[in-house]
């Protein structure tokens, strides 16, 4: 079964939840036995480093780097590049790229499309954007022949919208590998167990400047506050971001980290905070959950969905109450037992194995 997938700038080690998704699920559904292709966008994907990686064949489209253009115009030449393909089924991943699903089920490809999130809820869209991604929304969920979401969330939001069932298939998790030392600690001059940390890109609903307040509030003696990840179209928040650092040095930016560096500035921390707005089923969150991280998120309802004990959410834009929940994690940030419990317990419920399994036959439906 030849599987194309589209919606995403590329993989491996491309910043974004989406692509963190497709790098960890593509590979499996190869092992599954399917034929996989993925279409990235040229500025993202290593296409020349990596042709095919894992059993993955990578195809770069070329689209111009444009906030605005990119998404939409890449997503329309890939399914034309499609036609090439001659896939058994296009997987679109979220709904800005779904805009197109009708013009691939014109072209006669089967479609399967997962929601990742309502996306129109992002603070950095304008009004014109978000009704676009809103039509994506409303084609990929009409148009196509099945419809996965990431949370129950999403799939209650899909049946009161559309009237339409959603296969629920969320994000997932593996067991982290040991890691060896890769110095990334050293680099940044970090202490094991003594810095809050954050993975995400920047962008306005992440809410980095909420957990500057809180840490700022904090006052914790020997601590950083380190922040993990870029701005993939420089602006206004990503600016104004950075140029916290010049402020406080006990903030860190490291830029984007992938691979061993990832995982050693996960393995060591103190505290993960997301103190974002909008999330789908964060993979950040649950890749701090499976290093055994005593983690703080917001209230917000995908975050909700984890599970997580009342005393580690805090009221979405309140610092003072993250200052509060930061301190009582920090206290638990060398406790072993603790770690290792919420480790076991999120990569058991959050398997890509199953997660493949459980794709497979939604394509397998179809």
């Amino acid at each position: 079964m030849r599987i194309v997938i589209v919606g995403l700038r590329g993989i491996p080690d491309v910043q974004g939840g989406v692509e963190r998704h497709v790098e960890k699920l593509a590979p499996r559904l190869v092992e599954l036995g399917c034929d996989v292709h993925v279409i990235g966008r040229r500025a993202y994907q290593p296409v020349d480093v990596f042709p095919a990686w894992k059993g993955v064949i990578l195809h770069a489209v070329w689209t111009p780097k444009n906030r605005y253009l990119e998404a939409p115009l890449h997503t329309f030449l890939s399914v034309l590049y499609s036609v090439i393909l001659r896939p058994h089924v296009i997987h679109f991943h979220a709904i800005g790229p779904s805009l197109f699903v009708p013009f691939a089920r014109l072209l006669g490809f089967r479609v399967v499309v997962t929601h990742h999130g309502p996306d129109y809820e992002r603070a950095k869209w304008g009004g014109m954007a978000k009704n676009i991604l809103r039509l994506g929304e409303y084609a990929g969920m009409r148009y196509s022949n099945a419809r996965i979401s990431i949370s129950e969330t999403i799939s209650n939001l899909v049946m009161k919208k559309y009237k339409k069932n959603c296969f629920l298939i969320p994000n997932g998790v593996e067991a982290p590998a040991f890691r060896k030392d890769s110095g990334v600690l050293e680099e940044f001059g970090l202490v094991p167990k003594k810095y809050v940390l954050m993975v995400s890109r920047f962008v306005p609903e992440k809410n980095h400047h909420d957990l500057i307040k809180a840490f700022d509030k904090l006052k914790l003696a020997g601590w950083k506050l380190v922040f993990v990840g870029r701005a993939d179209h420089q602006d206004s928040y990503s600016s104004r971001l950075l140029s916290e650092k010049a402020s406080n040095h006990d903030i860190i930016f490291t830029g984007f980290k992938s691979g061993d560096n990832l995982a050693n500035l996960y393995y060591h921390a103190g505290v993960f905070v997301l103190p974002s707005s909008h999330e789908g089923l964060p993979i950040a969150l649950l890749e701090a959950l499976s290093f055994g991280l005593p983690v703080v998120a917001s209230n917000i309802p995908a975050n909700l969905e984890v599970g997580l004990p009342e005393e580690q959410y805090f009221k979405l834009g309140d610092s003072e109450d993250l200052a509060e929940k930061i301190r009582l994690m920090a206290n638990r940030s060398t406790d072993d037992d603790f770690r290792e419990k919420i480790s076991a317990e999120v990569i058991k419920r959050y398997d890509w194995d199953v997660i493949a399994d459980k794709t497979v036959a939604v394509y397998e439906s179809l």
